[in-house]
């Protein structure tokens, strides 16, 4: 069906109702701009306090332990780990030897005390 024309004989203007929607979705568009342009803002000064947390953490970790390669970090900690490793096992076994002696000293001058 086609539209009907006006005394003038063309399109009648889009009605109060037509105009009411879209001042109503204009202004529910601008304020998700609104909404997602804060989001944005916040987003990069998250960005950005984490990359000068990560370059402090890096800066750091250069210092401390020569480099800030997250591999060859991972690889000093487990040279630490296996380091620690072998130390409580040295340990381990000086407290055992430490008791086998206690228990021959007990068990050879235990009754004469």
């Amino acid at each position: 069906m086609a539209t009907p024309l006006d005394r003038r004989g063309s399109a009648p203007a889009p009605t109060h109702d037509a105009d009411a929607r879209l001042q109503n979705e204009l202004a529910g568009l601008k304020g998700e701009y609104e909404r997602l342009r804060d989001a944005k803002v916040r987003a990069e000064q998250d960005l950005s306090h984490l990359q000068n947390q990560l370059a402090e953490l890096e800066a750091k970790a250069a210092a401390e332990y020569g480099t800030a390669d997250p591999g060859e970090l991972t690889r000093l900690l487990e040279e630490k780990r296996a380091a620690n490793a072998r130390l409580v096992a040295e340990y381990r076994e000086h407290v055992a030897g430490v008791r086998r002696e206690l228990e021959a000293v007990e068990r050879d001058f235990g009754g004469n005390g």
